[in-house]
């Protein structure tokens, strides 16, 4: 399906100003809302919205299906925390006693009973998972007890008796979640904002999903991953990344039809307008790292289920917007499936200058209208960062390719080098792409300090925020400006 030209902005909900020392999904959520309509911004791009366990990433959820809990806004007059980082530890601390007694005090009424039905096909497994994860004292569920982590009907029916009230709590939780989520998206829609989400190709191994369906992943008999998700050594990293995930039975979920994956991008859609998928070279081939291997550098390339998977979701739900996160190492056949499927691809600004020899398919000039072009997604450093570096320390690109990159860019651009965020922005919003999307750290001009994401470091990730103070009108008019002037 095609996606009207247009421009948006990518900001996870954790990143918004508020009380608590965290973003939420309240108040300033509605006034990010108003923000993007003053500046003539058409899309709001947020990162997964599930439960997030080990380094607080968005990518390793408890759940493919529930919300994280700690984006629910809840009234009190905590005061907004000075800190421009959400400090983890202590956020979830205080905001989970804060949440625990929110649900205690509210009264299930017909809105709930009628969400629990709905959802009850994740929200009974999620609720339970929780319920027994904490348990068991937070340790991954092939620790637990036996019984609990291979799912014994008895073990389990003894396990919901004695954690009934535990369960309750986990239901009413993500009741209170998507009751605000709604209410976040139908403030969207009338204000003709589209939200855009972001499904990962995988899950983590410590999530409901993987606990609920083992016959759906390459596991042991104990519920181990046999083998685990990455990539191999490219631009993002010397030795590739190693994300741990499990990886999936494919030719299991063909036998049931995909319905595990149906299921989910109907879920998405039920919540986003538009959806990207992260990852999506691993549909056609995927990289496969045998369990123990401490980097991605020893893996093996093996065949994904292809358009297949895709047929059958089309088949279920019809077409869909969806956008192809196409980074990394992409083959002709990967393209292929992409162009086949009719899903835009992405372009990153930021890998634009590169002196490789080779062609470069993330020049403006180059774009199909078919495209998202983005000044730096998540993964990158913010634009003022990727400027300033001088490629010390960076094993991938040599100080001397660096400044040779920069020249490139000047020249390119048509720019002195005093704003290039704003020349990136530019660039973006007036290349034929249909989809031109910005990282709020960009339009606010922050250095690296405000990277949202360094791919490999073990913490320090997923903290950003901005405050409102940062916010000028002199930048939401240049926005408005650029959407104006390039028909977005």
């Amino acid at each position: 399906m095609g996606i009207p030209r247009s421009a948006g902005i990518l900001l996870h909900p954790t990143s918004l100003p508020g009380p608590h020392g965290i973003g939420a999904l309240g108040p300033d959520a509605h006034r990010f809302l108003d923000f993007l309509t003053d500046a003539g911004m058409k899309i709001w791009q947020m990162l997964p919205l599930g439960p997030t366990g080990y380094g607080n990433s968005p990518y390793q959820c408890f759940s493919a299906f529930a919300g994280n809990p700690l984006l629910v806004h809840l009234p009190g007059d905590a005061g907004d925390s000075p800190a421009d980082t959400v400090d983890f530890p202590r956020v979830i601390l205080h905001k989970r006693a804060l949440l625990h007694e929110a649900i205690v005090a509210l009264i299930p009424g017909d809105g709930y009973h009628a969400f629990v039905a709905k959802q009850g096909w994740w929200l009974e497994d999620y609720a339970l998972f929780m319920a027994l994860k904490d348990a068991h004292g937070g340790v991954a569920w092939t620790d637990w007890e036996p019984g609990a982590a291979l799912r014994n009907p008895a073990a389990l029916d003894q396990w919901r008796s004695t954690l009934a009230p535990e369960i309750e709590q986990y239901r009413r939780g993500q009741a209170l979640f998507f009751a605000q989520f709604d209410t976040l998206r139908q403030a969207a829609r009338e204000r003709g904002i589209s939200l855009m989400g972001d499904v990962p190709i995988y899950v983590a191994h410590d999530s409901a999903d993987v606990w609920a369906n083992r016959s759906l992943f390459k596991l042991d008999a104990d519920g181990r991953p046999l083998v685990q998700a990455g990539v191999p050594p490219d631009y993002f990293s010397a030795t590739g990344q190693l994300w741990g995930n499990p990886i999936y039975d494919w030719d299991e979920m063909a036998s049931q039809g995909y319905d595990w994956w149906i299921r989910r991008m109907r879920s998405a859609f039920e919540r986003f307008d538009l959806v990207r998928i992260d990852h999506f070279r691993g549909f056609e081939s995927y990289w496969e790292v045998p369990a123990g291997e401490a980097t991605a550098e020893n893996g093996r390339w093996v065949k994904g289920p292809g358009a297949g998977l895709f047929d059958a979701i089309t088949a279920a739900l019809g077409p869909l917007p969806i956008i192809a996160e196409n980074l990394g190492l992409i083959t002709p056949e990967v393209e292929l499936l992409r162009e086949h499927l009719g899903f835009p691809g992405m372009s990153i600004l930021q890998f634009a200058f590169s002196i490789t020899g080779e062609p470069n398919t993330f020049l403006p000039h180059t774009f199909p209208r078919e495209r998202v072009v983005y000044t730096g997604t998540h993964d990158n450093d913010t634009t003022v960062g990727w400027w300033e570096s001088t490629g010390e320390g960076d094993s991938t690109r040599s100080a001397e390719d660096v400044a040779r990159e920069k020249e490139h860019a000047l020249r390119y651009l048509g720019a002195d080098g005093r704003e290039m965020h704003w020349s990136l922005i530019r660039a973006a919003m007036a290349s034929v792409a249909d989809t031109a999307l910005i990282p709020m750290q960009d339009v606010l001009g922050l250095g690296s300090e405000a990277r949202m994401n360094l791919p490999g470091r073990p913490s320090g990730n997923w903290a950003f925020r901005f405050s409102w103070d940062q916010l000028t009108p002199w930048i939401t008019r240049r926005l408005r400006d650029f959407a104006t002037l390039y028909e977005r």
